[in-house]
């Protein structure tokens, strides 16, 4: 179990926002914090205790400036999502990124498209990309919802379509996103199917806020998944110690 850290930026500055609120309007967006530092101070902080495989996520236009800046001072340490298509996935992994995350780009008018998905490896290689599955409980099952977290497509998260994708990426990031940016606590159903069944490195994020919660996801996973946490942590405006959280999860 690892501790995966992130960078969510949105507008060019370090946010963390409840994502259900993204939308056209920025007015509408939900801030639970916007950092006093850029995207680099981050990346640095992340460096300096060696923690890899976090991310970079870019919530709308004016931030590749930011993410870039990021990449360049923690190279091949953080992956990096966010308008990510065949045509510019490159240009990040040029730029440092150690991978890079799509979503929208091969979930597209409520259905996964394989096309998109198919030519995105071509380009990176399946050990480049990661693929996130940002996903709303609806009937009893996990459907991967697009459209800024606000229309459910067709994909149901479950383990058969899991092992399809696979085949095609070499992580997976999940998104709760029910309770994500919320600090209600994780989702305990999900956690447990998922670690049930992927068999590839996957983060979850979703909830945690406490080092209770991450003794929980322990429990439940069994060690299997990594986790991310944003809101919750002190040099995101929480409660939750930065670096208790990076000494917890460094035990493995």
């Amino acid at each position: 179990m690892k501790f995966r850290p992130c960078i969510d930026l949105h507008s060019g500055k370090v946010k963390q926002i409840v994502g259900e609120t993204l939308d056209a309007n920025p007015g509408r967006v939900v801030e639970n914090f916007v950092s006093e530092h850029d995207s680099a101070y981050y990346a640095s902080m992340f460096k300096r205790d060696a923690l890899t495989g976090g991310h970079v996520i870019m919530l709308g236009g004016g931030n590749e400036e930011a993410a870039l800046n990021a990449l360049r001072e923690y190279p091949g340490g953080l992956q990096i999502g966010g308008g990510i298509t065949a045509d510019n996935a490159a240009k990040y992994l040029e730029a440092g990124a150690s991978q890079v995350i799509v979503t929208s780009y091969i979930f597209r008018d409520g259905e996964l498209n394989m096309d998109n998905l198919k030519r995105i490896v071509s380009e990176v290689g399946k050990d480049k990309l990661v693929i996130d599955l940002s996903c709303k409980q609806k009937d009893g099952s996990w459907f991967v919802v697009t459209n800024q977290w606000r229309t459910f497509s067709s994909f149901q998260v479950n383990e058969a379509n899991l092992r399809e994708l696979e085949s095609y990426c070499s992580e997976f990031l999940v998104h709760a996103v029910d309770v994500e940016g919320k600090r209600t606590g994780i989702l305990e159903s999900l956690v447990k199917q998922l670690a049930d069944w992927v068999t590839i490195p996957t983060t979850y994020a979703g909830g945690a806020r406490s080092l209770e919660d991450l003794e929980l996801f322990r429990r439940l996973t069994g060690g299997k998944l990594d986790i991310t946490i944003g809101s919750a942590l002190d040099i995101f405006g929480g409660n939750l110690s930065y670096d208790e959280v990076v000494a917890y999860c460094s035990r493995g």
